[in-house]
């Protein structure tokens, strides 16, 4: 579930903002001329070209090593899922330029602020090893970076003194991991997971995760075509005949859905804030809230994050297995790799050890309880730990998924959140770190401070 700050594979997505047509750059932009500064400038040309200049792109900048790591066709892959939510990048401004380092503000399609990181080789031929995308949260963060520390203890001191400061403010309350080759050498909890019965976070909580659901939707759809159990160029109405939008079912694929291309909307809005939510309970209670709403656009014709077209993800998979969602992931996802305290929990069972999401109401906290549906779904709202998210990249990293992972196996930055909670998930396999940040706190609680330990990773 999500309703303020989407998840995107490789991404990390922004509140909305206003802007200019998106595509054009802004006259006052300016790349500094050297091979990363180039490189930048090609890479936006490509972006908004399309596919067949990413291909290109990717083929003349990308260092051997990395493509190697992350071949062609996975990386093409990822670009059309991003370009699926982001549609367009616009460069704003020059925030950071090094001789292997260089960090843009852009705007997006839809009109939102990302801060795109590129960092290059450190000697000729300068090939681009990898690109982050984070949330601007509102703008800020324009400026260079804060300085990395000399090494993974300073580091960890640094975290915890940061983390205890926003604490004592109000703006953390959760749990931070990082971890090198899949070993955390920091582990802390910090906050109350109950404020009304005192209960103290520990790194055990389990955190609403919001939509860091769809990444284990789109594994077990990619697993499930990897089995010839279904075709991503499928449509709808193959698996769910009875789909109230006749139109949907007809033109929208596997494919589409997936990439959010489908022209399906959003669950949430005026029929959800109306809902009895808490009978909310299944992947079909959803539909009512968008199912039978015309198409935003003509499937394959446009980009639109889509929570809606993950919960019919989701009853295809129930359709294809003949399970239930959450059995299905559990046992197709969750067992294999080793996350046992990860699911999906009907809010009104008051699951042990689940920390309660709080939103700021004047001075005091409140409880988003309200704001939750019954039970989360595909496209978000099911619960994890900090390890549990962990022990999903050592997973992608030994290829237990096969086939099914390898679109994720070069690393990736993914997040959810809404009102009382957020999370965050940095996998960068080439410098063998990965930084899981859970809170109980409406964003950017959780992607902010991964973001600040990411700026702080020794180099």
């Amino acid at each position: 579930m999500n309703r303020l700050v989407s998840a995107l594979a490789f991404c990390l997505i922004v509140a909305a903002g206003a802007g200019t047509a998106a595509g054009a750059q802004t006259a006052d932009f300016r790349l500094p001329q050297t091979p990363a500064g180039k490189a930048v400038e090609a890479y936006f040309k490509a972006f908004n070209a399309g596919e067949e200049a990413m291909k290109a792109f990717f083929s003349g900048f990308i260092s051997k090593e990395a493509l190697q790591k992350t071949p062609l066709d996975v990386r093409l892959d990822r670009y059309r899922q991003m370009r699926g939510r982001l549609q367009s990048l616009e460069p704003q401004k020059l925030a950071d330029a090094r001789d292997n380092f260089v960090s843009v503000v852009a705007r997006t399609g839809a009109g939102e602020l990302v801060r795109l990181d590129f960092e290059f080789e450190a000697a000729a031929p300068f090939g681009l090893l990898g690109i982050r995308i984070e949330d601007m949260g509102g703008g800020g963060g324009q400026g260079p970076r804060p300085e990395p520390k000399k090494d993974d203890a300073e580091l960890a001191e640094a975290v915890r003194a940061y983390a205890g400061r926003a604490v004592e403010t109000g703006e953390f309350s959760g749990v931070i991991l990082i971890a090198r080759n899949g070993k955390p050498f920091f582990e802390e909890a910090f906050g109350e997971a109950d404020r009304e019965k005192n209960v103290r976070n520990t790194t055990d909580t389990k955190f609403n995760v919001g939509s860091i659901d769809k990444t284990f939707t789109g594994l077990a759809i990619r697993e499930l075509a990897a089995e010839k159990k279904l075709a991503l160029d499928d449509r709808l109405g193959k698996y769910l005949p009875d789909y109230p939008n006749k139109d949907a079912a007809a033109k929208v694929t596997i494919r589409h859905l997936l990439e959010m291309s489908s022209g399906i909307g959003d669950f949430f809005g005026d029929r959800y804030e109306a809902a009895d939510k808490e009978k909310i309970l299944t992947l079909a209670d959803y539909l009512p809230l968008f199912a039978d709403k015309p198409l935003e656009f003509e499937p394959g014709k446009g980009n639109k994050y889509s929570n809606g077209g993950y919960v019919v993800l989701g009853l295809i998979i129930e359709k294809v297995t003949g399970a239930d969602y959450d059995s299905y992931i559990r046992d197709h996802v969750f067992k294999p790799a080793g996350m046992a305290d990860s699911g999906w929990s009907e809010k009104t069972a008051r699951m042990p050890g689940l920390a309660v999401g709080y939103e700021r109401e004047g001075s005091a906290w409140k409880s988003n309880y309200d704001t939750l549906p019954g039970k989360g779904s595909s496209a978000g709202g099911g619960y994890s730990t900090a390890r549990d998210l962990l022990n999903y990249t050592v997973a992608l990293e030994k290829g237990i998924f096969g086939a099914a992972g390898e679109s994720e196996r070069g690393g990736f930055g993914i997040a959810g959140g809404a009102p009382g909670l957020n999370a965050a998930v940095e996998w960068d396999p080439q410098r063998g770190v990965t930084i899981v940040v859970m809170a109980n706190l409406s964003p950017p609680s959780a992607t902010g401070m991964a973001r600040q330990i990411r700026a702080w990773l020794p180099r």
